[in-house]
């Protein structure tokens, strides 16, 4: 079945790239509209390999400035550019990444055919980043060493499905399609009523997604998180470096894993990977022991969300 709500992977490593992992970079979409989580170095490409419009992408978050999440945003507006792209696409990110692209396309001398919207991350403490009326997509704070952003996308709850045949055999305007929707029974012009429960069926449950890159454990986050269906979380190091993630402000598969069961997660995927690792099977398997319902994150993978 296809979803309405799908992740693809374009970069599941961490500072360091290497043959098997470009830096962090992931494309949600849903119902055709795409956001763009961190550019790390080389999205472009990854795009381009993934089958990816870029004329379709408008918005992009950044969840914070080390190079890793961010040093491909210049290669692909540029891209863009060179395209003769002329609409606008709405940046939201760190506040200090506007001046670092002004100063990018001046000494490059490049005057952008297009304008960016730039939203500073810093304005969204309280309020969703994004809202419509079907989802949101909220910010909430990681513990990292610079300030960093996690991201959590929720579906609104959906309206009851109407019965297509009593639709069709009624021939029932716009208002009363929206009214039974609403919640309110029908009556035909012969005075029957049609109670609502019978002529509606309950729809499927909202969709949603939360990514959480970079972070040490924090139970903190739990709250932003709590019964999403799919959670992508960084994994940096395996148990036997937590020395090194406490101080780096990373986590292993482990906290990831528990961060996952205390949320009541339906699944996680890991990312993030130190580059030290060659296979990925030490930190799925610590991750299981805790979460069953744990897969390593694999580039160019796209995941349905249902």
């Amino acid at each position: 079945m296809l979803s309405d709500l799908k992740l693809i992977i374009m970069g599941n490593g961490s500072a360091v790239p290497t043959r098997n992992a470009n830096p962090s970079s992931q494309m949600l979409i849903y119902r055709g509209r795409q956001f763009l989580i961190d550019c790390g170095e080389g999205t472009q490409m990854q795009m381009i390999k993934c089958g990816l419009k870029t004329r379709r992408l408008n918005d992009i978050l950044i969840s914070h400035l080390h190079g890793d999440h961010f040093f491909g945003l210049f290669g692909m507006l540029s891209t863009f550019h060179l395209f003769g792209r002329d609409k606008d696409l709405n940046l939201f990110a760190p506040s200090p990444l506007k001046l670092l692209l002004e100063k990018v396309f001046e000494t490059s001398d490049t005057r952008l055919r297009f304008k960016i919207n730039f939203f500073p991350m810093e304005d969204f403490k309280s309020t969703p980043i994004i809202e419509t009326d079907t989802f949101t997509i909220n910010g909430f704070k990681l513990n990292h060493s610079v300030p960093t952003q996690g991201f959590v996308f929720r579906e609104k709850t959906l309206p009851p499905k109407i019965d297509k045949s009593f639709v069709k055999s009624r021939g029932l305007t716009v208002k009363q399609i929206n009214d039974i929707k609403s919640g309110y029974d029908f009556i035909d012009d012969d005075g029957k009523l049609y109670s609502n429960k019978d002529i509606t069926s309950k729809s499927r449950s909202p969709l949603s997604y939360a990514y959480c890159s970079d972070t040490s454990y924090s139970e903190e986050i739990i709250e932003h998180i709590k019964g999403v269906k799919l959670l992508y979380h960084e994994a940096t190091f395996d148990d036997s470096m937590l020395g090194m993630a406490e101080t780096k402000k990373h986590s292993t598969a482990s906290q990831a894993a528990k961060i996952a069961k205390l949320a009541n997660v339906e699944k996680l995927i890991l990312g993030h990977f130190s580059a030290r690792f060659k296979s990925f099977d030490l930190l799925l398997n610590e991750a299981r022991l805790i979460f069953p319902n744990s897969q390593i994150s694999i580039q160019g993978e796209a995941y349905d969300i249902v």
